[in-house]
């Protein structure tokens, strides 16, 4: 689907503002988005990272009551996050997995230098060691929701681009589901080449932009209540 020319401006920036605002704390190495950046960008790009679950938290929430799932309440779920964000680095450490903490979700950015071949949407053997890690803690942490996120440059047209980066992403998410992680717990979208967090104007900027995130987001147990 092409996207007019001020959203994907709008999408720019915001990207690139995600990226000027992430702040790395000097004793853990840790990277935050302030909650300032947060409240400037969340106009520009809708649902993009900053906004619902994909398909709707609706029906995901019926989907986890189905599977039988609990949630979180209060203070628990910020400790919970604590914990699976420690886990992700210490699993991730060495990789070129960038995790990123915005308010109670946690954001995996993952290169296609550690997924995916150019122009393909196969998930290389020698990178499983790699999602292996990732989907232990995932299916550790159960009390999250997983949304998928694929994207490619600019190579291309941009329905080609949206196919290619709609099938990185249940690449990755058939991938998680055969390590344990709960089918009913992810989703995924692809949003081809809309969202550059580089310039595709160099081989080293396309490359950063060929990527897949995930978003983990806790499940809240007040909702699972409305829907029981």
């Amino acid at each position: 689907m092409r996207l007019n020319n001020k959203l994907l401006a709008a999408a720019a920036i915001a990207s690139l503002s995600i990226t000027s605002a992430c702040m790395t704390d000097p004793e853990t190495g840790e990277r935050r988005i302030s909650r300032a950046a947060i409240g400037g960008i969340g106009g520009a790009v809708g649902g993009y990272l900053l906004g619902d679950l994909i398909g709707g938290r609706r029906d995901r929430t019926e989907k986890i009551v189905g599977a039988g799932l609990g949630g979180l309440a209060g203070a628990a779920i910020g400790s919970y996050m604590d914990r699976q964000e420690r886990e992700l680095r210490e699993r991730t450490a060495g990789t070129d997995i960038e995790v990123v903490r915005q308010g109670d979700e946690l954001i995996l950015n993952m290169p296609s230098s550690i997924t995916f071949a150019y122009d393909s949407a196969a998930i290389q053997p020698q990178y499983r060691d790699t999602l292996n890690r990732v989907a232990d803690v995932l299916a550790r942490y159960e009390q999250t929701y997983v949304d998928v996120y694929g994207h490619t440059d600019s190579t291309g047209s941009d329905s080609y681009n949206q196919g290619l980066s709609e099938r990185r992403a249940m690449a990755v998410a058939d991938y998680l589901a055969t390590q344990r992680v709960r089918r009913e717990r992810i989703a995924t979208t692809g949003f081809g080449e809309s969202q550059p967090i580089a310039s595709n104007a160099t081989e080293e900027g396309r490359a950063q932009n060929r990527r897949v995130e995930i978003k983990l987001t806790p499940i809240n147990q007040e909702e699972l209540r409305s829907y029981r």
